[in-house]
């Protein structure tokens, strides 16, 4: 069986190996943009961008196991068109590649500043990819000024890095309040804390009118209440888009994202989709998981029904964030909740936050407590509906009620 892979991250590495593993013969080929082997991401606003991860520590799998385990990896290539009539891939150079079955994961990408308010002046950078950090590596001399716009996780995570660094770093945040979108209040009353406690200005409330510069690179930064300051650089952390847009021009059904099944099939029975730019229902709504957990478990699944499995899949969503001293760990997906409670931690800088709908429990955020998250994590696998009443309660034994 000959099975293609378009994307060279996360899932593409994940469900090749998981394929080699459930088919010693199946003919395998990942087909990737970027000139590098797979690497991972998350460590690129982090440990990467501060020099304390190598280049090679990134990579998803070494060099040598590509040939061990007969998995072609084709870089520097871009797929221009998917043929799903007649199984084939157009690449470019004017290359085909036929297939007899096709997972796309082609993730997702930054949205940019738009180029009408100076997105595209130099110093003003997205943070996805191994050249971004690299770029941004170069930015991080202490003294200087780094402005972010969007207090989401990947805006904050990069404000840790260069505070840590002796830059002076403010977030603008257009939303009343940082993780407006992905957590709840008290979650974001504590990290908010954590980064004025290390000298971060914060600024919630406040939309960016226009980016202005010099000789062509950014110096200013103007809001829409009237105010400016000026700065050295500039990352964009608003959010992701799918790159879905080679599934469109197939005719595969998508909307924010390509649309799978229970199985990860697309609207072509042959071809899949898995990662950051699938789209899928969960609990009741269409949704996608932007996380390096979904991203795997959804490509091996997407292995397993290749080689005949009928199981669907049932994601079990968790996430990490690491700033500063601070790991905020969440089990769960807090999606449509109407209720939280703060459970104290083991340690004085710790808590958890659990979230509720219709008093079912659905999600936690464990913040320097890796117990809270491990039972919380382990009661959603084991669908253990813990009242908030019991969350609440610091002398309730959530080890007793895990094994009851």
């Amino acid at each position: 069986m000959k099975i293609a892979v378009v994307g060279g991250g996360q899932a593409a590495i994940a469900f090749a190996a998981k394929m080699r593993e459930l088919d010693s013969n199946a003919q395998i080929t990942i087909v990737s943009g970027e000139q590098s082997l797979p690497y991972q991401r998350p460590p690129l606003s982090k440990a990467y961008m501060i020099g304390d991860m190598e280049r090679e520590r990134l990579l998803l799998r070494p060099a040598d196991w590509y040939e061990e385990n007969r998995v072609d990896c084709l870089l520097g290539t871009t797929v221009e068109k998917i043929d799903g009539l007649n199984n084939c891939l157009s690449l470019s150079g004017g290359g085909k590649l036929e297939y007899d079955k096709l997972l796309i994961a082609t993730g997702s990408r930054p949205r940019e500043l738009p180029e009408i308010i100076g997105g595209k002046l130099k110093g003003v950078y997205t943070l996805r990819d191994m050249k971004n950090a690299d770029a941004l590596r170069s930015e991080m001399t202490p003294g200087r000024s780094a402005l972010i716009i969007g207090g989401g996780y990947i805006g904050l995570e990069a404000a840790a890095v260069f505070s840590k660094n002796g830059l002076k770093v403010r977030v603008v945040e257009m939303a009343d309040r940082i993780l407006k979108r992905v957590a709840s209040v008290e979650t974001a009353d504590f990290v908010r804390a954590v980064h004025r406690s290390h000298g971060v200005e914060i600024s919630e409330g406040l939309g960016l009118d226009r980016l202005e510069g010099e000789g062509g690179r950014v110096t200013k930064a103007l809001f829409a209440d009237g105010s400016a300051m000026s700065c050295d650089f500039v990352v964009a952390g608003i959010g992701a888009v799918p790159n879905d847009e080679l599934a469109k021009d197939a005719g595969l059904q998508c909307s924010n994202g390509i649309e799978v099944d229970g199985h990860t099939r697309t609207s072509h029975y042959d071809v899949h989709a898995a990662g950051d730019v699938a789209q899928f229902e969960f609990r009741g709504s269409n949704i996608r998981l932007e996380s390096v957990q979904n991203a795997i478990d959804q490509a091996e699944h997407a292995a397993k029904v290749i080689a005949g499995s009928e199981e669907r899949y049932v994601p079990q969503p968790w996430f990490w964030s690491d700033q500063y001293d601070m790991k905020l760990q969440i089990a769960g997906l807090n999606m449509g909740y109407d209720e939280t409670v703060i459970r104290p931690g083991s340690h004085e800088n710790g808590q958890s936050i659990w979230y509720f709908s219709g008093g079912r429990f659905i999600a936690v955020d464990a913040i320097n407590d890796s117990k809270a998250y491990m039972f919380g994590k382990k009661f959603l696998e084991m669908g253990k509906d813990i009242t908030p009443a019991q969350a609440k309660d610091p002398d309730f034994d959530l080890k007793v009620f895990m094994r009851s």
